[in-house]
């Protein structure tokens, strides 16, 4: 439980939207949690107990309350700031390992034993590895039954659970309704109108306000890989590859939401590919902290005042990213979109789109592991570069991921050949998530401190950022906004 009562009490009181996910409000009287901002009105400060998470809620014997639906709100920020053994966890968690591999393969990821793990995650989120788990199952296993027609027993094991009784029971436990009760509450609500498509979802991604889409959607417009990515009808699209097969999703910036369009070839990866899209689109920021003390800069506040919310473009995988920054380096956008699009076209798995232009999933470092160098239309040392990395990524000598110690993988990358502090800082901020990233020798950043009065040498801006700390890679977000680069603006 929280031990913070009273800042507790006055969020719930106030029903402020910007602390839904980082704690759960659970009612003694009535034995239900809720978000921070549910609309009833509020208990008694004397029947409110807090918890860390809605799985700490659901193994104190609470159920989620129906209002508000606890469940569906933002992932805490803290497991994308942190890179201690408790968020690296939790990334993994949300990635669906537990489900995949159980707590001992967690804890292989880890370096830790499960003993180690459980013991944390129980002394800060008041349940183990299991228990988070299972609310995970429980959320992706309400998505399935409201938004889809599939047997209940088809959703039980896509949603992960080992057997029908275990899913019919924590369905009725954590929502107080069985499954067929939960599909039937759904029919009664405004549904949006969905293609018959086998695997096809429509869902809805929650995020903290405010959220500025210009550059994030923008940059990954820019940057969109032909054949991988694409811009169409508003909406980003893109390939996915996922543990059990692969994806297709599309991704369009709302007012309240982000409107999610996926078509899976095994539904046991839902969970995995919501997952990474918010990741991806930094949806569980916390923007109001972050741009409050960017804000503290004088220099800086001007750009934050006239656009907050701007978030980090990341990536659904952290080797593709990195192959894609060994490719951008030194050249324009266009020359690096050109070449990752021969790499798709010569070694990605095709892929089928009826909706658009998407034709493979990006190149897995295995197949890119084993061409010949020879063909790839790079300066040599270039090459060096690229075969290195892709061999490292193949054989699993350098591994990038959610669980990956940000500290350490910068050290194993910059003892490769021609990655320097601008590509490793580049892959730490949107693929591993470091959002204390910084790029001080990047080109843009240099001119568009030179333009506001900022230090422009590397040495110097750098000092100058230090007031800008942990949330570095957002100032980098407000630096680069400042450039009529199309990456600013979202696609018409």
């Amino acid at each position: 439980m929280y031990a913070e009562t009273e800042r507790c009490v006055r969020a719930v009181q106030s029903k402020d939207a910007r602390f839904d996910g980082w704690f759960f409000t659970a009612v003694v009287t009535t034995r239900i949690y809720c978000r921070p901002s549910c609309p009833v009105v509020p208990p008694k400060p004397e029947n409110m107990t807090f918890y860390p998470s809605a799985a700490a809620c659901q193994q104190a014997g609470f159920r989620a309350c129906k209002r508000c639906r606890p469940d569906t709100s933002p992932g805490s920020p803290e497991w994308n700031q942190r890179a201690d053994l408790v968020a690296r966890a939790m990334r993994l968690i949300a990635d669906g390992v537990v489900d995949r591999e159980g707590v001992p393969g967690l804890a292989a990821r880890l370096g830790y034993s499960t003993r180690q793990i459980e013991r944390q995650l129980l002394a800060e989120l008041g349940a183990g590895p299991l228990a988070l788990a299972r609310a995970q199952r429980a959320q992706t296993a309400r998505i399935l039954i409201e938004t889809t027609a599939l047997p209940m027993a088809d959703i039980a094991f896509a949603a992960g659970f080992s057997a029908i009784r275990t899913f019919n029971d924590t369905v009725r436990e954590v929502f107080a309704l069985a499954p067929s009760e939960l599909r039937t509450r759904a029919a009664k609500r405004s549904t949006p109108d969905t293609p018959d498509t086998p695997g096809f979802l429509s869902l809805r991604l929650p995020f903290r306000a405010p959220l500025n889409p210009d550059s994030l959607f923008g940059h990954l417009a820019a940057t969109a890989v032909p054949g991988v990515e694409e811009w169409r009808d508003g909406a980003y699209r893109r390939t996915l590859r996922l543990p059990y097969g692969h994806g297709v999703v599309a991704l369009t910036p709302q007012p309240d939401h982000i409107a999610c369009r996926l078509t899976l070839s095994d539904l046991r990866d839902l969970t995995v590919a919501i997952s990474r899209c918010r990741r991806m689109l930094d949806l569980d920021a916390d923007p109001v902290a972050i741009d409050d003390q960017l804000r503290r800069d004088p220099l800086l506040a001007p750009l934050v005042d006239k656009a907050p919310g701007r978030r980090v473009p990341r990536t659904v995988d952290e080797a593709e990213f990195a192959v894609r920054a060994v490719l951008g380096q030194q050249v324009s956008t266009a020359a690096a979109r050109t070449h990752a699009a021969r790499l798709v076209t010569t070694h990605g798995e095709p892929v089928d789109d009826p909706e658009g232009g998407l034709t493979h999933l990006f190149p897995s470092p295995e197949a890119l592991a084993a061409l010949d160098p020879a063909t790839l239309a790079l300066p040599r040392t270039r090459r060096t570069t690229f075969t290195t990395l892709v061999k490292q990524l193949a054989d699993n000598s350098l591994q990038l991921g959610v669980e990956s110690d940000w500290s350490e993988t910068r050290v194993r990358l910059l003892s490769l050949p021609g990655f320097g502090p601008w590509t490793v800082d580049v892959i730490a901020m949107r693929a591993l998530g470091d959002p204390d990233a910084f790029l001080p020798t990047d080109l843009g950043i240099r001119r568009a401190a030179q333009e506001l009065g900022l230090p422009s040498t590397p040495a110097a801006l750098t000092a100058r950022a230090a007031a800008w700390r942990p949330w570095r890679a957002y100032a980098v977000q407000y630096l680069w906004a400042t450039d009529s680069h199309p990456i600013n603006f979202l696609p018409v």
